[in-house]
């Protein structure tokens, strides 16, 4: 972000927690139901073409705005569901809200804004409209719960950038009134992770949890509409996160293990790819997403999402890969490593595997399909051998000195 910009967004970011920029407030509805509800401050930070250099534009989302109904919808079952809002000639905001059973976020972030008004950009050397737009952003809740972020929290769109303050707001509601219970966001617990403390006050530490061991090998499985299993899954997961503890009062890394009998699995699967969904509770969820390349027949895991919510952390944690290239098979076999193995998704966050076995395409029954094994654990099949195969040869070689040393022997006790 230029520094321009970057000073914009400080400047709309101060009038925001100053409470001086006021809400819009929308509505998605189908038919008499309301899907989503959301009120927010908005504030955008712009940087355009003149003849003479570039300028930034920092406009806010007036409390007029309105729906666009026709670009707004709530989507099928479980699908993504859009809110755009309109203002000025020509400019919109939307939000692509998807859910996964046990949770929903901001998927989708989308700017779009027009060169040609005058009052906003002036002096533009260009017109028209330009669309920007950002994948998830880490605005996500709990389903059946309201999002609530009263801080400003500034995320890039593009080379944009947006401020949202004030934000209430949730998505596939059960009702057409906000949930009274709330998600709060990370700016809002980060404000009160860490208590002042008063002269003569001490704090403890609480001491760091004791490491996991092993994770329980779990089985998953994914069916479709018809109810034939079309992915399976059997393995140990570990998750690696990286958050700031509460009871810690620092920044911490933790290993948390998935236990099989309190995780659910769900998902999906298609020609080309297939997800594999696992939610421990209400607190955790782990998402798998595998794609299959048709030319090559092969598939690999291309995606790792996690989203929790732990009482010891000071904000919710999200991470998200979507460019992985782990577990690599053959279209018609399964995947096993037996070794433990590291997948790293971003710095903060990797998943540890143990004794994993999984097969997201060209499922015929509730078996696995003939495997196709990691380095890994070819490699430690192949020391044995070596090991073995050189014991041979020592055993071998010393055989042949006994053998020749002993005629060696009797040809010096000839009779003449």
């Amino acid at each position: 972000m230029k520094l321009s910009q970057a000073f914009a967004a400080l400047i709309i970011a101060w009038f925001a927690d100053l409470g001086c920029i006021q809400a819009a407030s929308f509505e998605v509805k189908e038919g008499n139901s309301t899907c989503i509800k959301a009120q927010l401050s908005a504030t955008f930070s712009i940087t355009y073409n003149t003849s003479t250099g570039t300028r930034t534009a920092s406009v806010s989302l007036p409390d007029s705005a309105t729906l666009d109904e026709d670009s707004s919808s709530c989507g099928a079952a479980n699908s993504s569901s859009w809110m755009v809002a309109l203002f000025g000639p020509g400019h919109t905001l939307g939000l692509r809200f998807s859910t996964n059973g046990s949770l929903y976020s901001v998927a989708n972030l989308t700017l779009q804004y027009n060169l040609s008004d005058t009052a906003i950009f002036p002096d533009a050397n260009s017109s028209g409209v330009i669309t920007v737009a950002s994948p998830s952003v880490g605005i996500w809740a709990t389903i059946n719960t309201t999002y609530r972020c009263v801080r400003p929290s500034t995320f890039g769109v593009g080379d944009e950038a947006v401020t949202f303050s004030n934000m209430t707001l949730q998505a596939y509601m059960a009702g057409n009134d906000l949930s009274p219970t709330e998600s709060v966001c990370t700016a809002d617990t980060a404000s009160t992770a860490a208590p002042p403390t008063t002269a003569g006050t001490t704090t403890t530490a609480a001491p760091a949890p004791t490491p996991p061991g092993t994770p329980e090998r779990g089985t998953y499985s994914v069916t479709n509409s018809n109810g034939t299993a079309c992915l399976l899954a059997q393995m140990g997961l570990q998750l690696n996160v990286s958050y700031f503890s509460l009871s810690q009062n620092k920044t911490v890394r933790e290993l948390v293990n998935l236990t099989p009998n309190l995780t659910r699995s769900s998902g999906s699967c298609d020609a080309s790819s297939a997800s594999l969904v696992m939610s421990q509770g209400e607190s955790t969820t782990l998402n798998f997403t595998f794609t299959l390349n048709a030319t090559s027949s092969k598939y690999h895991l291309s995606g790792i999402t996690l989203l929790a919510n732990w009482s010891d952390s000071a904000a919710p944690f999200s991470a998200s890969n979507s460019s992985l290239d782990y577990l690599r098979s053959t279209l018609g076999r399964s995947y096993m490593c037996n070794a433990e193995q590291t997948l790293v998704v971003v710095p903060t966050f990797s998943v540890n595997t143990f004794r994993l076995q999984v097969q997201p395409f060209n499922v015929t029954t509730t078996q696995f399909a003939t495997a196709e094994e990691c380095q890994v654990d070819q490699d430690q099949m192949l020391i044995p051998i070596i090991v073995g195969a050189a014991l041979a040869g020592l055993v071998l070689i010393v055989l042949i000195a006994y053998l020749i040393g002993r005629k060696r022997s009797h040809a010096g006790y000839q009779t003449i």
